[in-house]
């Protein structure tokens, strides 16, 4: 919106994480960019509201976000997995199809790695072997937008997206659980005993790269494609292509709340994996993408960002 773009954002408001964070989300949209945002409070699920509410308007570009995210609650509601992430992502692909969209990009996910071993992860590893349901929805996506590109010619772009954080991120996330935790003076939960490691992503870096993506579809020219299609479809990794120990990321957050935090040391959680590190050469030859935010700038922005929000003094 910010570059003259209208936009029309979908979203169901569940209750997975606190609804009044995602409406103040949506106050702040509309009080920025008035007319040019128009919110559906929709299942994107649900194939008939989605294209009846849709009918009214023209659009030539897909940016799908949208999805049932978190590897540790697919444990407890696979159910919720397999109508968002499977069901939402092929209706979305239909919408692209009925309207002719000149491309749509939409969101893969780092799991989608599984156990593999060697890093950083690169789009050309192969990712047949998830570890969480999560992971196992999301390769779905990219072979079922591969499918579609293949049929329908539908130019499409995947981006495996490596732990975003930042203002107005998800509760459910652990940058938001330890600074939550941490200002309550309660421990907060180091999984795997500290011995894990993500490229973690800032948000403002991330919207970059989405755009960057959004502005270049993937042509329908035979040529290998980034992730190896030969069709309009391409996939990239999207990360800081920097992997931060976690014991270091707790440094720089007790830096930035200035609070010694509590450490409840645990064993590695089931579905997840211990190392991320994304290998962003092709999303950076094919678009210039450049993140340029480590932690020690992104993770005191967020605390900033916590304390206003919450009213911390």
């Amino acid at each position: 919106m910010a570059r003259g773009q209208a936009v029309v954002g979908i979203d169901n408001l569940n209750d997975y994480y606190p609804v009044s964070l995602k409406r103040d989300r949506l106050d702040r949209l509309s009080r920025q960019y008035g007319a040019a945002f128009r919110f559906l409070e929709l299942d994107f699920a649900h194939e008939e509201p989605l294209e009846r509410s849709l009918a009214e308007f023209d659009f030539e570009e897909i940016v799908h976000l949208g999805a049932q995210a978190g590897v540790r609650y697919s444990l407890e509601n696979p159910r919720a997995y397999v109508a968002s992430n499977l069901a939402g992502h092929v209706n979305l692909l239909e919408i692209a199809r009925a309207r002719g969209v000149r491309h749509m990009v939409y969101a893969s996910s780092s799991s989608v790695y599984g156990g593999n071993t060697k890093l950083p992860f690169a789009v050309e590893d192969r990712a047949d072997h998830p570890v969480s349901l999560y992971a196992a929805t999301k390769r779905a996506d990219e072979l079922m937008s591969e499918t579609y590109a293949h049929l329908f010619r539908i130019p499409l772009t995947g981006l495996r997206f490596f732990t975003v954080y930042g203002p107005w991120g998800r509760p459910d996330m652990a940058l938001w659980k330890f600074v939550e935790r941490m200002f309550a003076g309660r421990a907060i939960d180091v999984y795997n005993h500290g011995q894990m490691q993500r490229d973690f992503t800032y948000i403002d870096d991330i919207v970059g790269g989405v755009l960057a993506c959004l502005d270049r579809p993937p042509a329908d020219d035979g040529a290998f494609k980034a992730g190896g299609s030969v069709k309009p479809h391409a996939l990239y990794n999207i990360g800081n292509n920097r992997s931060e120990e976690l014991m270091r990321l707790i440094a720089v957050l007790e830096e930035a709340c200035g609070i010694k935090a509590k450490l409840n040391m645990l064993p590695m959680q089931p579905g997840d994996v211990p190392a991320t590190y994304a290998d962003i050469s092709a999303l950076t030859r094919d678009t210039g993408y450049a993140p340029s935010t480590p932690i020690e700038i992104g993770v005191p922005r967020f605390v900033d960002w916590f304390r206003a929000y919450h009213a911390i003094g």
